[in-house]
């Protein structure tokens, strides 16, 4: 039986932080709220099972291996003929933003998100590893590789754009 109050609280807790990584990892706001709804309803059918210890990991680690499976489908490379920008509100980092999020686009899923999971979530290498089904030295590999292209690409440290991405400043 489903503790619906329970869900319920959870749900609103995690949405936006699992939108912001979904956001991340897709780099479009429409498929990041899909990603996140399908994730939602993952967890809920989980809810309350045995195993399910911390449902905000469990959450996070649905979210990543349903965008890399996304990514594994052929409808996958579909995309809209005409689009439109999202709006800019973060004012003179949008650019920052916007070359870190085509940087994160161009890489791979997987290294993609290991990038959004250990250092714009907060992850450490095991719950990353974890997650992906990967060894944490193949985690440390990913990421030294994937964070070696995005600095050698944009003008700004990782480091510098993480708190923009978290919807901060510099």
């Amino acid at each position: 039986m489903v503790d619906e109050a329970a869900f319920r609280e959870f749900a609103q807790a995690r949405t936006p932080p699992l939108h912001r990584a979904a956001f991340l990892l897709c780099g479009n706001h429409h498929e990041a709220e899909d990603l996140v709804q399908e994730t939602l309803a993952k967890v809920y059918v989980a809810w309350g099972r045995r195993g399910v210890d911390n449902p905000a990991a469990y959450a996070r680690t649905v979210l990543t291996r349903t965008f890399i499976s996304s990514r594994r489908k052929a409808s996958s490379t579909e995309r809209p003929t005409e689009w439109l920008p999202e709006t800019a509100t973060v004012g003179s980092d949008t650019a920052a933003l916007m070359d870190l999020m085509d940087e994160l686009r161009a890489l791979a899923p997987v290294d993609r998100a290991v990038v959004v999971m250990r250092y714009l979530d907060d992850a450490s290498v095991r719950d990353t590893a974890q997650a992906l089904k990967l060894s944490e030295q193949a985690v440390r590999t990913r990421s030294s590789r994937a964070l070696a292209r995005l600095r050698t690409v944009l003008s700004a440290g990782v480091d510098d754009v993480a708190p923009i991405a978290r919807g901060g400043t510099r």
